[in-house]
């Protein structure tokens, strides 16, 4: 009987969260909705943080992304992988992400002989999501660049937590997935550096890797109350940029369905619906909270008054088509845009 126990706790499907702050902890429940849910193994690099992961539900291990030699665990560890520790502070190269990507494609002896015990994790997985997903819509079928290839069961299925960033300035325009890259600081520098190693990780290794773009995120706990207490200002209307939202929840789930449903060696936006500039997007906060509007000031004004870190977020204008997120991925908005989740 213990034997048969051990058996199954070997062959139980099991994931991987990288990274795992808020949204992460938000992800981990969507995983555990039924009796055959996957263990969710939680990376930390604080050891003061493993006993608020462990009772988040996940099984918590210590690695540092800036340490490769604290990495040597996650050999083998799992099949599937969510990305969503960002890049070093520092550089145009992110470093974390080159140390992942060899820690992961250093395999145990098991595993490298795709044993049954190195496979099993990945069965149980594929079969859990095929229990619980629901169908997804169906669509027209459009050619692929990158075809579907069968998914080997000792490769690497990998979702990328990535910015919008990386897109630049675009001036306002409706953009999507297709749009070249043009990253215009080196925080966007080093996101469009992390998909390009995982890109060629998929090539070199046949790993199945989905990008998620994402815009700035809010929440009840993540909305800008702080800087509308201190009256920073905002752009005038006709000198302001547009910005795009997601509800945390919202991302918590679009990573998670990603894992079953995204396309291998692809992009989207997980964007909402919202279309406002900067400064309207404040103003609506501040109104549902019953606190005064931010000042307006020209951006010549903001150059002598506001920090570089906050000038580099007004610098970039753009708006997201969402249209991969819906039809491919098949997610609809729990909040489709931020006037929604403030009247809720």
């Amino acid at each position: 009987m213990h034997d048969m126990i051990a058996t199954r706790i070997l062959r139980r499907a099991r994931v991987l969260i990288v990274g795992c702050g808020d949204v992460g902890l938000r992800a981990v429940p969507l995983f555990k909705t039924r009796a055959a849910a996957p263990r969710v193994i939680a990376l930390t690099s604080h050891r003061e943080r493993v006993a608020e992961l462990r009772a988040a539900g996940t099984t918590p291990i210590c690695g540092d992304l800036d340490d490769r030699a604290s990495l040597a665990r996650l050999a083998g560890i799992s099949t599937t992988v969510l990305h969503l520790a960002p890049p070093q502070k520092d550089g145009n190269i992110d470093r974390r992400t080159q140390a992942l990507i060899a820690a992961l494609s250093t395999r145990r002896r098991s595993v490298a002989r795709g044993t049954a015990s190195a496979t099993a994790p990945f069965r149980a997985w594929r079969a859990w999501f095929r229990a619980n997903a629901k169908e997804p819509r169906k669509v027209r079928k459009t050619p692929s660049i990158v075809p579907d290839a069968p998914f080997p069961t000792t490769r690497i299925r990998l979702v990328y937590a990535s910015t919008t960033g990386v897109y630049g300035d675009c001036g306002g325009a409706l953009i999507d997935e297709t749009r070249p890259v043009r990253p215009g600081n080196a925080r966007a520098k080093r996101r469009v550096s992390a998909e390009s190693q995982l890109r060629r990780a998929a090539v070199r290794g046949g790993w199945r890797i989905s990008i998620v773009r994402i815009p700035g995120i809010y929440a009840g706990n993540r909305l800008p109350i702080a800087r509308i207490e201190r009256g920073m200002p905002a752009l005038v209307a006709d000198e302001d940029v547009f910005t795009n939202h997601i509800h945390a929840d919202d991302l918590a789930a679009i990573l998670v369905r990603s894992l079953a449903r995204a396309k291998p060696q692809r992009a989207l936006n997980a964007s909402d619906d919202t279309d406002l500039p900067m400064g309207d997007y404040f103003d609506r906060v501040a109104d549902a909270k019953g606190m005064p509007r931010v000042p307006r000031i020209t951006r010549e004004e903001a150059q002598r008054v506001l920090e570089p870190i906050t000038l580099s977020f007004m610098r970039e204008s753009r708006r997201l088509t969402n249209t991969r997120l819906k039809r491919e991925l098949g997610y609809d908005l729990r909040y489709s845009t931020v006037d929604d989740f403030l009247r809720r």
